[in-house]
């Protein structure tokens, strides 16, 4: 399902489904772009033994991720990001001759790079199987999908509101011609009503605009009604998608205390999670490293119960099976050699007499 492209178009597959699953419900952290990211505590999620995955924009400058995607053009991402060997980088294979941000490097030559196909006619009911990933033009869609073929079933949603509120001057002048925002609702029927009461767009784009992103960058009115209603979109094709993600054990976890996910999708405080993370990976900052290197105690549960490994009940190891086929074709080449040995031996001695005239 991933590869990776050479400058001539040379392809290796790379195969890392599951690779990051365990005995448990591996977990991942997945970073929205949302203004909220900045009231969440940062600074411990990325000391979490959790990794993180990043998308678009989203972290700059509060934290690196550990895995990142996009789905949008090469050009509006940071150079940092494609050049970092320490961010797996997955992209659709269309980006892979595209030049890095003020380099003339190929993002194909970028260290830590994968790419996948799209699929364009993925429904919700097969939006985890099959191979590739389904393109529903979204780059949350597309992190959600590429973290579950990485072998991750509980996902923390952090920074993800998947809305956009108006500004506080936009909202104090609707106030002033008789509307009022409502909680979470979509911007184009907030300004639709706005409108009717009066208000022009000139007049609305002369005052503060939303904010749409904890990072410096702004849009025009029309844009971040439109950016509000991709979001509203997107939250329901995952409302639509949850059996499918239950059958597949994918469970979306949101951290952010307000967001158009919390409707239809779990919410935990992320000190909760975090205290969760702690108690089931263990927490790095406070492991003990005195007496490690010298200690020769156990260091199992002091109550845990006999325990002894098992072979299943009439199953072969392929492990075993693969280490005896060398020796199966040594002995079939032996056997052979001594067929051919007793043959030669049976052939019979002719005299053959030698005419001196001849």
């Amino acid at each position: 399902m991933f590869f990776q492209l050479e400058t001539d178009g040379t392809r290796r597959d790379v195969d890392l489904r599951g690779l990051y699953s365990g005995p448990f419900r591996s977990a991942c952290w997945i970073i929205g772009g949302g203004p909220s990211l900045e009231q969440l505590p940062v600074d411990a999620i990325a000391r979490s033994p959790v990794p993180r995955f990043g998308m678009n924009l989203a972290g700059s400058a509060l934290l690196r991720p550990t895995f990142w995607t996009s789905y949008d053009p090469t050009a509006r991402f940071h150079r940092s990001v494609y050049l970092d060997a320490g961010i797996t980088k997955f992209l659709h294979r269309r980006r892979a001759m595209d030049l890095v941000p003020e380099t003339t490097f190929k993002v194909c030559e970028c260290p830590g790079t994968l790419f996948f196909d799209r699929v364009p006619d993925r429904g919700y009911h097969d939006f985890l199987s099959g191979t590739g990933v389904a393109d529903w033009q979204d780059t949350f869609i597309q992190a959600i999908a590429i973290a579950y073929r990485l072998g991750f079933r509980t996902l923390y949603l952090a920074g993800c509101e998947m809305f956009i509120e108006p500004s506080a001057d936009q909202q104090r002048i609707a106030n002033e011609h008789g509307v009022e925002y409502r909680n979470r609702e979509l911007l184009r029927d907030f300004f639709g009503r706005c409108r009717r009461a009066g208000l022009s767009d000139e007049r609305l784009q002369q005052l503060a605009p939303p904010r749409p992103y904890h990072f410096d960058e702004v849009k025009p009115l029309n844009a971040v009604i439109n950016t509000d209603w991709h979001y509203f979109r997107v939250v329901q094709y995952l409302r639509l998608s949850r059996r499918a993600m239950s059958l597949a054990g994918l469970k979306l976890i949101s951290v952010t205390p307000v967001s158009r996910l919390n409707d239809h999708f779990e919410y935990r405080p992320v000190e909760q999670v975090l205290d969760e993370i702690h108690a089931t990976v263990g927490n790095p900052g406070r492991e003990e490293t005195r007496g490690r290197y010298t200690s020769t105690c156990s260091r199992q549960p002091a109550d845990l119960g006999p325990m002894r490994d098992f072979r299943p009940h009439n199953w072969t190891s392929p492990a075993k099976d693969n280490a005896k086929q060398p020796a199966k074709r040594e002995r079939g080449r032996a056997a052979v050699r001594e067929h051919v040995r007793q043959v030669l031996e049976e052939i019979p001695e002719i005299p053959v007499a030698i005419n001196d005239g001849n």
